[in-house]
């Protein structure tokens, strides 16, 4: 099984997939680190990426997503997803859960300027909620919550 977890940057992909990914004993997986150096430069320089500059970063990913699938590894990946065409490519398979990490703004701002040392930036947050097309078919996670609080409502949600 692949649990993808998505949401816009500072929204605790990275945090709440680790935590779900060690609390099962799963493997977890970062999309951030199947972007091209061209990508992650950009984002750096606070351009936010399109479609073309994703491309290549979904193809890659949905290959390591069959590749897990086929042999039959369960991992738990973060990954923004903000579209739904982009979740349309990656969601292909009824053994891959959508988990959506959902916050707003002000929440998100808020923790995107206390980061360090990490390539998304507060000033790309506008152009990921301008991006965002909620999902209707995740498990919807209020990210108010500590983090431990929200791997264990998510565990149960789904049923693990």
């Amino acid at each position: 099984m692949i649990i993808l977890v998505m949401g816009v940057s500072g929204a605790g992909k990275t945090t709440i997939s680790q935590l779900l990914a060690e609390s099962l004993n799963w493997e977890f997986s970062d999309a951030d680190t199947f972007h091209s150096p061209a990508n992650l430069e950009k984002m750096r320089r606070g351009i936010p990426l399109d479609d073309a500059d994703r491309m290549p970063w979904l193809q890659d990913l949905q290959t390591a997503i069959q590749q897990w699938l086929k042999e039959d590894k369960n991992v738990v990946l973060a990954c923004s997803s903000l579209k739904a065409s982009y979740r349309q490519f990656l969601l292909f398979d009824n053994r891959i859960q959508l988990v959506y990490l959902k916050g707003t703004f002000e929440i998100l701002q808020k923790r995107l300027q206390e980061r360090q040392n990490h390539f998304m930036t507060a000033k790309l947050l506008q152009s990921q909620f301008d991006a965002l097309e909620e999902p209707v078919n995740a498990i919807c996670v209020e990210i108010s919550e500590p983090p431990e609080v929200i791997v264990k409502n998510l565990r149960a949600a789904l049923g693990i």
